[in-house]
């Protein structure tokens, strides 16, 4: 059975840190490229970062570069997201995301977890 699933979200004060985690199981990690999506009330799924096979190349939306890194550890099939100096824009749900690197039709979701930046 597939899973993912994220935790570490929660309420922070702007200028604070999250870091987000999403176990994954059931599925070959490593053969997966991993994302970090987010979606604020009202708008639509935004791509926030990605990470490549062993870590190496990643990616950013403009709007969280140098502020959120994203890492992987494959050993323990985990995916994260530091978030630094957060902003209330940064509010929303954070979603955790599997796509297999050779097979785009593959893809897993996970459920979820609430990001809320707000004094």
């Amino acid at each position: 059975q597939v899973q993912l699933v994220e935790s570490g979200g929660g309420l922070v004060q702007p200028g604070g840190s999250l870091r987000l985690s999403c176990a994954a199981s059931g599925f070959a990690f490593s053969m997966f490229t991993m994302s970090w999506y987010r979606q604020a009330p009202g708008k639509e799924r935004e791509l926030v970062a990605t990470i490549i096979g062993g870590g190496g190349n990643t990616n950013y939306a403009d709007s969280v570069k140098g502020r959120f890194t994203i890492s992987r550890d494959n050993a323990k099939n985990t995916l994260y997201l530091q978030m630094n100096n957060l902003e209330p824009e940064d509010t929303a749900v954070y979603y955790c995301y599997a796509e297999h690197i050779w097979f785009s039709g593959t893809y897993y979701w996970g459920q979820g977890t609430q990001v809320t930046v707000s004094s």
